[in-house]
């Protein structure tokens, strides 16, 4: 694979990994460093545990031997998703040697963009927390993304993560993204089987925030949350919260032309979230049915995807 041709090319580059060429550029250096601080810890725990002998980048040099290369690789890997037979065809590594390369760069990834600080948060509690956590954010947007996975074996797994929306077996998420398009919240992945709104309800409970002490500062601006029809109650269970959601067509009824009109100017500002998705989504690995069986891996692909588009969002 020639990475300096993609270096060249804006368009090629961001066809192959998902990132412009500044941005691939300003991720290789803070993979490198993380690199060589993952060599040196796993160096001093071999010294103690008496099975190394070598000192660290001792040893034969692989077919990946930069950081640009190993950085290229695993975001290629996470655009296109190939099968490890392909990738390992393209980049000159054997099929099981291609499969360690990608476990063993996964966390080193995941890593940089905790330090880069473009992770969304995965553990919020309560509604309360989730404004104070984002003090200058004026608007939240939310909805629950699904991603294929490959039927299951089990019958219980194939009921549970069969999705009658979706007609797959799918995994799913809830996003809640601010009005720049990036993804404050990423929420735990649940089974397909599961309704938008009942995992949100699970996530957020619906005590209401307890009373703030009389000398507490109000907060800042005016926070509205936008939700798409799948959240209807949302308002009679956080009354608390600024709800702004379309009204749902009564049975056997027609809305009002105004009714119409409005929903039509909500869906126009609500579909932030749905871009937000569609950039999470510009990588195969979160778009494909996902064929990697490593515990808890469709849960890290979909943080690290959603750490990958904020990056963008912010770089741009």
């Amino acid at each position: 694979m020639n990475v300096q041709r993609a270096l060249r090319s804006d368009r090629l580059m961001k066809g192959v990994t998902g990132m412009s060429v500044s941005e691939f550029q300003e991720l290789e250096e803070k993979f490198e460093k993380k690199l060589k601080k993952e060599k040196q810890k796993q160096y001093e725990k071999d010294i103690k545990k008496g099975k190394r002998e070598r000192q660290p980048g001792g040893g034969r040099i692989g077919n990946l031997e930069t950081a640009a290369d190993k950085l290229f690789y695993i975001l290629f890997y996470f655009k296109c998703y190939p099968t490890f037979d392909v990738i390992g065809l393209m980049f000159g590594l054997d099929r099981s040697n291609a499969c360690r390369n990608v476990h063993k760069l996964i966390p080193v990834l995941n890593g940089i963009l905790k330090d880069a600080m473009v992770l969304p948060k995965r553990q919020i509690h309560t509604t309360e927390e989730l404004f104070e956590i984002f003090p200058v954010v004026h608007d939240l947007f939310i909805d629950a993304t699904e991603r294929q996975i490959q039927r299951p074996k089990n019958k219980h797994k194939q009921k549970e993560n069969y999705s009658g929306k979706k007609k797959r077996h799918t995994k799913k998420n809830t996003i809640i993204c601010d009005e720049n398009k990036e993804i404050r919240y990423l929420g735990p992945t649940v089974v397909g089987k599961k309704h938008d709104y009942g995992t949100f309800t699970d996530e957020f409970p619906t005590e209401p925030p307890p009373i703030p002490p009389p000398d507490t500062p109000p907060l800042p601006g005016d926070f509205r949350f936008w939700g798409d029809p799948a959240y209807i109650g949302i308002e009679k269970d956080f009354p608390w919260l600024n709800v702004i959601i379309p009204k749902k067509k009564p049975k056997g009824k027609e809305l009002t032309q105004y009714e119409k009109h409005l929903n039509k100017l909500i869906s126009g500002i609500r579909v932030k979230v749905e871009h937000a998705i569609g950039g999470v989504k510009r990588f195969g690995i979160v778009s494909n049915i996902l064929r990697n069986k490593i515990k808890d891996i469709e849960d890290k692909v979909m943080e690290i995807s959603c750490g990958l588009w904020n990056y963008h969002v912010i770089s741009s």
